[in-house]
């Protein structure tokens, strides 16, 4: 009881400030005071609309700016794409500029020094494929025992990860596994974890094409949302409207 009333007080003293890692959102904190120790975050949205880009955002600022060491496991991307992504991202240079080589020398010089500058963090990439919840987190409890300050653990993303292997499970049986297991590592590391989900196809059939992402509409949404301490649902009116004046716009919604 000593530990939830120093707690309670600490939140107290800290009303209206952030209590967890700030995001680098001056509304999402607003919102959420921060990513807090034991949540699972899920961050969902249709294919392409930036849900890893703004993923990585969360990761290069708890790590440069919060000074967390931060553990990404990419199931969908190599390592050397993660890479380029976040040293764009950190230099606002078009990742799509910087894979062609279109770069002006002011462009290279920019990248050299935040290159030097993202070497000095401790942003961990795995690039392994398939892997299983038991897998991320005894590598998880490695990392966090060879540096204590680990802080933040992001997994893109969640359909892509093995369950158990028992061969009498479905799918919605393995990600009520994996879901469970992702919370369950959160609470025993007391970090945030941050999986990236996809949409169900319904969400782009009919009306709902072009329509702002629901709960609902999260894959096997039951099993996830019932786990998820916070749920994000990135959206992009661009990747339907194609209109020019939505195209560097980008709402994040605050589904649970």
């Amino acid at each position: 009881m000593e530990e939830t009333t120093q707690h309670l007080k600490k939140l107290i003293a800290n009303k209206g400030s952030i209590t967890g890692i700030d995001t680098g959102f001056t509304k999402l904190n607003d919102m959420t005071t921060g990513l807090h120790g034991g949540e699972l975050v899920i961050i969902a949205a249709r294919p392409s609309v930036g849900k890893t880009a703004f993923a990585l955002n969360l990761a290069e600022n708890a790590a440069v700016n919060g000074n967390k060491a931060v553990a990404i496991f990419s199931l969908e991307m190599t390592a050397l794409q993660l890479a380029i992504r976040i040293l764009s991202s950190h230099v606002r240079i078009d990742a799509q500029k910087l894979r062609r080589g279109g770069l002006t020398q002011q462009n290279l010089n920019l990248l050299v020094h935040a290159s030097a500058s993202l070497k000095k963090t401790d942003i961990y990439i795995d690039q392994s494929a398939s892997l299983t919840p038991l897998e991320v987190r005894a590598r998880c409890r490695r990392l966090k025992a060879e540096n204590p300050n680990l802080g933040l653990v992001i997994i893109d993303y969640i359909q892509l990860m093995q369950g158990s292997g028992g061969r009498t499970e479905n799918r919605q049986q393995e990600i009520s596994y994996i879901s469970r297991s992702l919370k369950a590592m959160a609470l025993e590391l007391e970090l945030p974890v941050i999986a990236l989900s996809q949409l169900n196809r319904e969400s782009e059939k009919g009306s709902e094409k072009g329509a702002r992402p629901k709960l609902s509409q999260l894959r096997e949404s039951g099993v996830i949302e019932q786990d998820a301490d916070l749920v994000l649902l990135f959206y992009r009116k661009y990747m339907t409207s194609h209109d020019p004046k939505d195209e560097n716009t980008a709402e994040l919604i605050v589904a649970k």
